[in-house]
């Protein structure tokens, strides 16, 4: 790159603005940066040319330039005040993440920030870029890494009392103990992030994102109608924002009526006026698993993960609930099965239902235990032998009623044979 330098004024901006191609303009912009004036009016320019400048580096997919970017405005940086700094570097953060399959380098630069503004001293925009590296580290799956990074940062946000930040990070060990399947810890960073949310305001993003939190885990605790109304809250706040969230929280929503057997909700959930905005494969799979949940039909069901993979099996939080919704429909498929019979062999409801015989045999052993159908399994003859309900009879209940009666009224009597005899 030449050494030469443009003047940093509106006239130069323009120049870059209109260039004809996005090389000249980041060629344009650099030479801007490489200004030495250190007036206001040049300061507020340089500004502005460092966002053109890294938006077309987006564009260009040049996250290694942008990751330069940063090392280069470092002198740049003791001349504007920190507020402005942090902002600059947490967008700069922020348009890498923008480029896709940059993980690592995502990583990278936030160990580099985290270095040079401890090195600087700057503790504000260090705790918040170790943030970032943590949630980075936990998409990343290295799990033990930020759970050390966010426990050190936990005790020293705490003790400056940053509420807001630390919202963001209670939240983001929630996360963090809910992939390591560590639940009780999960709920009580949550606690911890709801208790620090209500003594502040908190942004309705950041209120979506706690109500859609504490909706995946009342869901893992299988109170799906708490969590209905979780995911409606974080789905109605993103909706409002136009934020892409907005669809998982809805799909979840989706999850939960079909999870409670009131899979005839779903289509009427997604007909709806917020509903047909996010009309897409998301809402289509779940609505090929209500349709399979409602005709109770283990093919549909299959068909659906296999037809919808990616928006099924490939989302951790729904995949969570599949193994379960699976055995629902094949409880209810073969109570579908064995409804007409009262003697049935056990090979004939394998092939009906196209499973293998050990399979169904022992799923019908345990419905049996769990009391879901009165019969008894001969396996001498390989056969389900299947009860009548048995009726109960009220005169059990109703004598014990008597019981409790009269023994009320001998404790009455007694009490008050005691106190005539005194």
């Amino acid at each position: 790159m030449s050494t030469s330098h443009l003047p940093a004024t509106t006239d130069s901006i323009a120049q870059a603005l209109e260039a004809k191609n996005p090389s000249e303009a980041i060629s344009i912009y650099y030479l801007i940066l490489e200004n030495q004036s250190a007036s206001p009016e040049s300061l507020r320019i340089k500004e502005q040319a460092i966002t053109n400048l890294s938006d077309l580096l987006r564009q260009e997919n040049r996250g290694e330039d942008l990751r330069s970017l940063l090392t280069q405005l470092r002198p740049f940086f003791a001349l504007i005040p920190k507020a402005k700094t942090a902002k600059i570097v947490r967008g700069i953060i922020d348009t890498v993440a923008k480029i896709p399959g940059t993980s690592d380098l995502q990583i990278s630069l936030c160990k580099e920030m985290v270095q040079w503004t401890r090195a600087e001293k700057r503790t504000f925009l260090r705790q918040r870029v170790e943030a970032r590296l943590a949630a980075l580290l936990m998409e990343n799956k290295e799990y033990s890494e930020a759970l050390n990074l966010l426990s050190g940062l936990i005790k020293e946000v705490r003790r400056l009392d940053d509420k807001l930040l630390l919202v963001d990070i209670d939240l983001l060990e929630s996360k963090l103990h809910f992939s390591l399947r560590n639940l009780p810890k999960a709920k009580a960073a949550l606690t911890a992030a709801r208790t620090a949310a209500n003594a502040i305001y908190v942004p309705p993003a950041q209120q979506g994102t706690i109500d859609l939190q504490s909706g995946i885990l009342h869901a893992e605790e299988k109170d799906y109608k708490t969590a209905y109304s979780y995911f409606f809250e974080a789905f109605e706040a993103f909706n409002a924002l136009e934020d892409p969230r907005a669809v998982f929280s809805l799909k979840y929503m989706l999850l939960c009526k079909i999870m409670v057997s009131q899979a005839d909700d779903v289509a009427g959930i997604i007909s709806s006026k917020a509903g047909l905005q996010y009309v897409g494969p998301e809402l289509d799979a779940m609505k090929a698993v209500a349709d399979a949940h409602a005709k109770r039909s283990l093919k549909l069901f299959e068909t659906a993960l296999r037809d919808f993979k990616a928006q099924l099996e490939e989302d951790p939080i729904v995949h969570r609930h599949l193994s379960s919704l699976y055995d629902t429909l094949l409880e209810q498929n073969l109570c579908r099965l064995i409804e007409p019979f009262s003697r049935v062999e056990i090979a004939h409801i394998a092939d009906l239902i196209e499973l293998p015989i050990d399979h169904v045999e022992k799923k019908l052993s345990q419905m049996i235990l769990d009391k879901k159908f009165a019969g008894t399994l001969d396996q001498g003859a390989g056969c389900l032998v299947i009860f009548e309900d048995p009726k109960t009879d009220a005169i059990y209940p109703a004598t014990l009623e008597t019981i409790s009666n009269i023994g009320k009224v001998v404790d009455s009597l007694y009490v008050r044979s005691a106190k005539i005899m005194a």
